[in-house]
């Protein structure tokens, strides 16, 4: 489990192909690793990987078909950036929310402009999200907690401070740009309760209008 407070940025540092999924290097340098052993979880443009080796520089880790599939790992480039975060511990400050760097889908920038010293993005999610994403709540965005500030549809702003954009990614953003999106994690397990014994049956479908009123979440 991660927070979502970016600890540092680091660097691809190699990407070697091996039967079918990928072995990715990340050179880490900001990133202290003093207190991370093998088998430990460090979320990597808010992916959860599992370092395999230390070089001493950073780590190795293995990116499987599935994580290739649904996130944009499998289009990085040596030499990108990407957002790092080690696993939280019981001890850890719980700055942003609650993260699993377990992906559900790939967004896109479509805008930014000035906004008095911070940037206002607009982004993109998959239709299929979009039910996820409330004003004002939460939503990561290649493993940095952020709030949403406004959603329309698909699309939600969002408001990232002079700190976030130095101290992450977001300065390497552009319109097109591709980016790895986890919705709030309670909106996911709440869907799933409040579909009840029809969550077993693929057949029902998802979260309708039918089912909220059934179960007392509007009025007839």
């Amino acid at each position: 489990m991660f927070t979502g407070i970016i600890q540092a940025v680091g660097e691809i540092a190699a990407l070697q192909p091996s039967g079918g999924d990928l072995r990715l290097r990340v050179r880490s340098a900001g990133l202290p690793l003093d207190d991370v052993a093998l088998g430990d979880s460090i979320a990597t443009n808010g992916v959860c990987l599992t370092v395999t080796e230390l070089p001493g520089d950073g780590y190795w880790a293995d990116v499987s078909r599935e994580t290739l599939d649904f996130t944009t790992l499998g289009a990085l480039k040596v030499g990108a950036r990407v957002n790092l975060e080690k696993a939280l511990t019981p001890a850890s400050r719980l700055g942003g929310h609650i993260v699993s760097g377990h992906v559900d889908g790939v967004g896109e920038v479509v805008s930014s402009a000035e906004d008095g010293r911070s940037i206002r993005f607009v982004l993109r999610a998959p239709d299929a999200l979009a039910k996820y994403i409330a004003h004002k709540g939460s939503i990561t965005v290649d493993g940095t907690s952020l709030t949403v500030n406004a959603v329309h549809g698909a699309e939600f702003d969002l408001n990232i401070i002079p700190q976030t954009m130095a101290e992450t990614i977001f300065g390497t953003y552009a319109p097109g740009s591709r980016v790895n999106l986890e919705v709030d994690l309670i909106a996911r397990y709440l869907e799933r309760l409040v579909l009840g014994e029809a969550a077993a049956n693929p057949q029902a479908g998802g979260l309708t209008m039918a089912t909220l009123a059934e179960n007392g979440f509007l009025r007839r």
